[in-house]
C-alpha cells in the first residue's frame, strides 16, 4: 500500500496512524542498519522485523478503512441543506411547499436525523414562499438526493368555492454539504447584506442585524441565513450553503453535457425537472421518472415516504402501490 504520510498527517482521522507508521519505518531502518553493521544479530533482527511488519500491516488496514469511509462520505455526505420554494399557484403553492417541508421533517424524525431551520419566508396564507433547513444524519444525502426537482400538486383548495381542481407546484433542492469542495469563492465575487432576524429570539433579534444575505454576482444566486445568534455564524453558514449551491449548479451543467450517457440514472438533479405529482382527488402520488404510483396520500404526507425513497434508490419501475 502506497501511503502519502505527509498528506495523511493533515487529516485528524489519520494523523495518529501516519505518525505511528512513520515511527515503525524509522525503527525498521535502524534494525536493518544494525544487521548491516553486525551480521551476528541477524536472527534477532528477523524477529524484530517480523513484529514491525505485522504492526505496519495492521496500520495499513486501519488507514484503508478510514480512507474508504471518507471517500464514501465525500460522495454521500451525512449533512445536507434541504430547500423548498413555492412555484406556480400563489397561496396554494406556498401551502404545498410548507406541507412538503413538514413531510420531510416527519421523515427525518423516523430516521432519527437532526432538523434545523436555516431560513423561512412565509406567505400571507401561512405557507412557505421559500425555506431552507439543515439536515444531519447517516445516509441523509444518499436517501434524499432524488427529491430534487419540481413537485406538482392537484387538488381542490380550501378557498375554492366551485370545487375546481387547481394545479400548483413547489420545488425542492437537496444540497450536499461536502467537507471538500472544488468551489472557491472570492470576497469580491459576492455582495453581502445584513438585516434584523425575524421570529423568536428576544431583544437581540429586534436590535441587532444578525441576518445575512449573500448574493453571488456572476450567477445571481442568493442565500439568506437568519437563525444563528451572531452575524458571523450566519455569514459562515451562508457561505457553506452558497458553495453547495454553486457546486450543484456546476454538477447540473456537467450532467447536461453527458446526459446521453446517463440513461440508467434517475434524473439529472435538475431543479427545473418535474419529478412527481400529488393527485389528491385520485389519492395517488406518481413519480414520473420511474413511472411508479402510491396511494394513501394523507399517510405519505405525514412522512411515510420510505417506500418511495427505496423505489427511487433501486430505480424500481412498477404499478401502483398502497402505503399503510
Amino acid at each position: 500500500m502506497n501511503l502519502d504520510l505527509e498528506q495523511l498527517k493533515k487529516d485528524h482521522q489519520t494523523s495518529y496512524f501516519a505518525n505511528e507508521y512513520e515511527r515503525l519505518l524509522s525503527e525498521e531502518e535502524k534494525v536493518n542498519q544494525m544487521v548491516a553493521d553486525d551480521e551476528s544479530l541477524k536472527d534477532l533482527a528477523c524477529e524484530e522485523l517480523e513484529n514491525i511488519k505485522l504492526q505496519k500491516e495492521a496500520i495499513e488496514r486501519q488507514l484503508e478503512e478510514i480512507i474508504k469511509s471518507e471517500k464514501e462520505e465525500e460522495e454521500f455526505p451525512n449533512e445536507i441543506i434541504l430547500e423548498v420554494r413555492a412555484g406556480a399557484g400563489g397561496d396554494e403553492a406556498s401551502l404545498f411547499a410548507w406541507e412538503l417541508a413538514r413531510m420531510y421533517e416527519r421523515y427525518t424524525e423516523t430516521k432519527k436525523w437532526s432538523w434545523k431551520v436555516i431560513n423561512e419566508s412565509n406567505s400571507s396564507a401561512g405557507g412557505y414562499k421559500e425555506a431552507s433547513f439543515e439536515v444531519k444524519g447517516k445516509d441523509v444525502y444518499k436517501l434524499l438526493r432524488y427529491e430534487t426537482g419540481v413537485h406538482r400538486v392537484q387538488r381542490v383548495p380550501a378557498t375554492e368555492k366551485n370545487g375546481r381542481i387547481h394545479t400548483s407546484t413547489a420545488s425542492v433542492a437537496i444540497l450536499p454539504l461536502r467537507k471538500k469542495t472544488k468551489i472557491i469563492i472570492s470576497p469580491s465575487d459576492i455582495d453581502i447584506e445584513y438585516s434584523r432576524s425575524g421570529g423568536a429570539g428576544g431583544q437581540n433579534v429586534n436590535k441587532v442585524e444578525t441576518a445575512v444575505r449573500l448574493i453571488h454576482k456572476a450567477t445571481g444566486i442568493d442565500v439568506r441565513c437568519t437563525t444563528e445568534r451572531s452575524q458571523l455564524a450566519n455569514r459562515e453558514q451562508a457561505m457553506i450553503i452558497l458553495s453547495s449551491k454553486l457546486q450543484l449548479l456546476k454538477d447540473e451543467e456537467e450532467a447536461q453535457k453527458y446526459s446521453q450517457n446517463r440513461k440508467d440514472q434517475i434524473g439529472t438533479a435538475d431543479r427545473s425537472e418535474k419529478i412527481r405529482t400529488y393527485n389528491f382527488p385520485q389519492d395517488r402520488i406518481t413519480d414520473h421518472r420511474i413511472k411508479q404510483s402510491w396511494s394513501n396520500i394523507p399517510v405519505i404526507m405525514e412522512g411515510n415516504i420510505n417506500k418511495i425513497i427505496e423505489a427511487l434508490s433501486i430505480g424500481k419501475v412498477g404499478e401502483e402501490e398502497e402505503i399503510e
